[in-house]
């Protein structure tokens, strides 16, 4: 299943019943991977929900040289996580200032 918009350099992917631990592992599995970087996203409910993840979701950016091999890594690591969490689902750009720090 492809998680990633096509073509697109960047893009905001969450997954709602992720923890926090999850989305900073993933954040530094992504990282490593070449022309890629990730930042976590702040959660933006104004309800609280103990089942719902402290982060709202991971904003990423694959530099278009690196080409298929990087966005396919990206892909392979994404399905990992959503076979244990559920499905991502696309969100929306955010602005630059709202990233958190890793």
């Amino acid at each position: 299943m492809a998680y990633l918009i096509p073509q697109a350099a960047d893009q905001a992917l969450a997954c709602d019943r992720l923890p926090l631990a999850s989305y900073r592992e993933i954040a530094a599995h992504l990282n490593l991977v070449p022309g890629v970087s990730v930042q976590l996203l702040p959660q933006t409910s104004q309800e609280f929900d103990y089942l719902q993840s402290q982060v709202g979701g991971l904003g990423l950016t694959i530099d278009p040289v690196m080409g298929d091999r990087a966005r396919d890594r990206v892909e392979q690591i994404l399905g990992y996580y959503a076979e244990r969490f559920g499905p991502w689902r696309s969100l929306p750009l955010p602005e630059p200032a709202e990233a958190l720090s890793n």
